[in-house]
């Protein structure tokens, strides 16, 4: 479906312009001990910024779990539909909402910046055309729709940024969400191409990653890696968004396959990939933060170090001197020999899930993957950093009761 793009930037009205509440309205949260019933349609699963939630976004509302311990924290019920996209940041009471199509009071063209502790609207979008995603950080507001990406200040809902794309029907965007940085990464306006934005430094830099459409991104918490899949779903290929350079690349599988979701571990070890080939695939990554061996920079010891603010950066910085993770560094003698895929570097620890279903998944506490799935599933497993292999499973959680598991 080709998106109608709006000619003007999108109405926008703000908390100070709301005069009267917003007509959503919510009950309070409930305890989670309610039945589900069996009309209840799971539309979408996102994590929040340090995945240590997520929120589901259902047919009738939406709900918001904790993953550590796992459990329901709260729910929102409403009448005339429920929303299609449930976006939060961190794990505050202000949420992004999209509405479904079967949204009576808000149509999925529509964002609502929802503050649940004061259960109102404090902001609203409104486009002409179907919202695809939105992504949210301390101080910007982005919403993607298939043609463009418009960004906006947090604090006054002010319109920054209009940034035209190639079709993207899969909403793919990402955002930096480090409190010194703020990077974005998008579909550019050709195949197979990123462009990537530092805000704060006020430079763009475009990525030829893959020959084929792009089909996943995903970005570091400083915005300065970003591991990239295509169409193919094959190869994973991790740049420096600072100047744009191929840093690693890694391979899931020799056949095709549809990349559901990939995340980068806060300490940028490890990768995690999930595919409709029903894997969660980890990989041992061979790139560092740079300057993480200095104290300089650094006001605390859990917070990455930020490279130079210049495209100067060393690429050799980045990569680690070790190649003893690597499932293929036995095979480095034959490069060049060998067909292309004996020398990739294949991943290092797998979980097996029901194939045809989507699935996210992110790290969680002392190697631990958690996995949430569009079948309403919640799954968490251990992997041996050492020894990598098929990962233990730990817990397994159905989180909502319905007949009707989409896609």
């Amino acid at each position: 479906m080709t998106s109608t793009l709006p000619s003007s930037p999108p109405f926008l009205s703000s908390a100070a312009a709301l005069v009267t509440p917003s007509p959503l309205s919510l009950p309070r949260p409930t305890d989670g001990a309610g039945d589900d019933g069996a009309a209840t349609q799971l539309l979408s699963v996102s994590w929040n910024q340090d995945h240590g939630c997520f929120a589901a976004a259902t047919s009738t509302g939406f709900r918001i779990y904790s993953c550590e311990p796992f459990s329901e924290t709260f729910r929102r019920d409403i009448r005339g539909g429920g929303f299609r996209i449930v976006e939060m940041l961190f794990r505050s009471n202000i949420l992004a909402l999209v509405g479904s199509d079967a949204n009576s009071q808000y149509p999925p063209s529509r964002v609502l910046i929802w503050d649940d502790h004061q259960s109102r609207c404090i902001g609203e979008f409104s486009f002409r055309s179907q919202v695809r995603a939105v992504r949210l950080s301390r101080d910007r507001i982005v919403v993607v729709l298939e043609h463009k990406v418009y960004v906006y200040n947090f604090t006054d809902l002010k319109l920054l940024h209009q940034i035209e794309t190639l079709a993207n029907p899969r909403g793919l965007c990402c955002l930096s969400h480090h409190p010194n940085t703020s990077v974005l990464a998008l579909p550019g306006l050709y195949r197979g191409q990123v462009r990537i934005e530092h805000f704060g430094l006020n430079l763009v830099k475009l990525v030829n990653a893959h020959d084929n459409h792009i089909a996943c991104l995903a970005i570091t918490m400083d915005g300065l890696l970003l591991a990239t899949a295509s169409t193919k779903g094959t190869l994973i290929r991790i740049f420096n968004t600072m100047d744009g350079t191929r840093l690693q690349e890694v391979r899931r599988g020799v056949d095709r396959a549809e990349i559901y979701g990939m995340t980068l571990s806060q300490d940028v070890q490890w990768l995690a990939v999930s595919s409709g080939k029903g894997t969660v695939h980890i990989f041992s990554l061979r790139v560092r933060v740079a300057g993480e061996d200095s104290s300089t920079n650094s006001n605390s010891p859990q917070s990455p170090a930020l490279l130079h603010q210049n495209s100067s950066t060393s690429v050799t910085s980045l990569i680690s001197s070790s190649t003893s993770s690597n499932p293929s560094s036995s095979l480095s003698f034959m490069r060049g020999v060998l067909p292309k895929y004996f020398s990739s570097e294949w991943s290092f620890a797998q979980f097996r899930l029901p194939e045809e279903t989507h699935f996210i998944a992110a790290f969680g506490s002392q190697n631990t993957v958690i996995v949430a799935g569009m079948d309403a599933s919640f799954y968490r497993c251990q992997f041996d950093p050492v020894h990598g292999g098929e990962m233990l499973q730990q817990e397994y959680v159905r989180f909502l009761k319905t007949d009707i598991h989409p896609k």
